[in-house]
């Protein structure tokens, strides 16, 4: 097991990742375990990329590269995530 540490963070997210865990039937660290495990790298992210493209028989390119990461910007901005470029 790892040795516990803390975390800074304002009380209203203290407050939300409380009820989170508590809707889950876990502890908060154990919610942020999960979520930490969830949220790839930007390493991973690329990997996956490569692979991905590997898979669909696409050259992996600095284009392909970039209309992806366009993409997922815009993805995630319809989802509340963000602003699209």
């Amino acid at each position: 097991m790892s040795k516990p540490t803390s975390i800074k963070t304002s009380e209203a997210v203290r407050d939300r990742l409380r009820v989170l865990a508590e809707e889950r039937g876990t502890t908060i660290t154990e919610l942020l375990e999960e979520l930490a495990g969830r949220e790839l790298t930007e390493a991973e992210r690329e990997q996956r990329a490569v692979e991905a493209a590997r898979e669909l028989g696409i050259d992996y390119s600095e284009q392909v590269q970039r209309v992806g990461q366009s993409a997922w910007e815009r993805i995630r901005a319809h989802q509340g995530g963000g602003a699209a470029a």
